[in-house]
């Protein structure tokens, strides 16, 4: 539809105009500010093998290289303490996080002794999720979300991650097994592949529902500049003229109809109704939502504070070298403006599907429809508002597809600001990705 690609348009230069790095030799980030919620995300860059669609900081797995940067994190950990900061929640993603499954607990033990952790979440593989496994993770994660991305045979093997972690009847047949175990798990879903049909989409939401999962959330497939090759050659072209079409089946499947068995979390994540009770607060990947600032520790993490962006170094040696020398490894900064703080503000709490318009005035000292005029008019005349007055903002679902429009554009934004990090690799590591 039109205002789908003129909302992709924009989003996209947007991103391009202001998620630009530059070089920063600053030695850790900004202390907190007092009486200020944050979040600590931790990255661990390693994976038994690379997915050609991913653009997060990965690493082929290396026992050598794994052990030494697990220790580095919890010192990086402490860095942070000491400059004043506590946490009650930590998000663990990847790579794996779980790929080294006793330097992720001692890792996680750490955290919970040093802060004032009331809910751990991390990401996972199928194949881990065995009672070895789980038996360590149960009580020390709450919230589990399992990288499935299709049930379909054919396009796991596209992926190929039908070897490395069985096919959709044995990844389903894991989830059933796992979920008990957690307050939360989660499925989490790709959709608009090329070789995707709606058939096969309806297949996926059908093993999902099947699996007992009691959050999953569905992407649209995300192609960055240095994915795109691999993406082309591996699954094929992405056509997002589709895009709104299987958006639409996943909606009503799932949070269709007078008595559906979801309800939505955030424009693509989706909370099953009868965990509503036992996990009424069952966001997982989405932490920007609820988290608007977070420091990242970790090679690749990307930090959110006050006006500034800042993403350490993608390089594991360096980044051991630097937490070694007793700095933090940042490698690049950008800043925003006040326009683009609102801009992120209103995309982030729309994505959440509610903005709280006095919120907004009170930090930013005007009205939303001040301060952003233009987008406000944009989303009016698209028919995405279900509610506008004075309090808030909420979403019709064709907004819900708008908000979904917007993120994948800019968390394609993002994956540039990655690639731009990922290109100072050199030597091995340059060529443990590129070679």
């Amino acid at each position: 539809m039109l205002s789908e690609r003129l909302l992709t348009t924009a989003v996209h230069t947007c991103t391009k105009r202001y998620l630009n790095l530059k070089p920063t030799d600053e030695a850790s980030v900004p202390a907190p500010v007092p009486g200020q919620a944050y979040m600590l995300y931790m990255h661990v860059p390693f994976c038994e093998r690379l997915c050609p669609y991913c653009s997060f900081n990965r690493f082929p797995f290396a026992e050598d290289r794994a052990r030494p940067y697990f220790a580095n994190m919890r010192k990086e950990m402490l860095m942070l303490k000491e400059l004043g900061y506590d946490f009650d929640s930590v998000y663990i993603g990847g790579g794996t996080p779980t790929i080294l499954l006793d330097e992720l607990c001692d890792t996680i033990d750490l955290a919970r002794e040093t802060f004032s952790i009331k809910e751990v979440s991390s990401e996972t593989n199928p194949n881990h999720l065995i009672p070895s496994y789980l038996d360590k993770l149960q009580g020390r994660v709450q919230r589990l979300s399992v990288g499935v991305q299709s049930f379909d045979d054919d396009l796991l093997r596209q992926m190929d991650r039908y070897d490395k972690y069985g096919c959709g009847q044995q990844i389903m047949e894991r989830i059933q097994d796992a979920t008990p175990y957690f307050t939360s798990m989660n499925a989490d879903m790709i959709f608009n592949f090329p070789a995707q049909t709606e058939d096969v989409l309806i297949r996926d939401i059908e093993r999902v529902v099947e699996s007992g999962a009691s959050q999953t959330t569905f992407y649209p497939l995300m192609a960055s500049p240095a994915v795109q090759k691999s993406l082309a050659r591996t699954v094929g072209k992405v056509d997002y003229t589709r895009e709104h079409r299987f958006y639409t089946i996943i909606d009503e499947l799932l949070a269709g109809g007078n008595d559906p068995l979801f309800d939505h979390g955030s424009a693509w994540t989706f909370n099953r109704r009868q965990s509503a009770v036992a996990a009424p607060h069952a966001m997982i990947d989405e932490y920007v939502v609820d988290y608007e600032e977070y420091p990242a520790i970790g090679s690749g993490g990307i930090t959110y504070l006050g006006k500034s962006l800042y993403v350490n170094t993608f390089s594991v040696v360096d980044y051991n070298k630097a937490i070694e020398s007793g700095r933090m490894s940042l490698m690049g900064k950008t800043t925003f403006g006040k326009r683009e703080r609102m801009r992120y503000r209103f995309m982030m709490q729309l994505f959440g599907l509610r903005l709280d318009k006095r919120q907004f005035k009170r930090d930013f000292g005007c009205s939303i429809e001040a301060g952003l005029p233009a987008e406000m008019a944009f989303m009016t005349a698209a028919g995405a508002f279900a509610t506008n007055t004075p309090d808030e903002l909420t979403l019709t679902p064709r907004g819900r597809y708008l908000m979904v429009v917007m993120m994948r554009q800019f968390f394609v934004g993002v994956n540039s600001l990655r690639d731009q990090a990922r290109a100072a690799l050199t030597g091995e590591e340059r060529e443990l990705l590129f070679g």
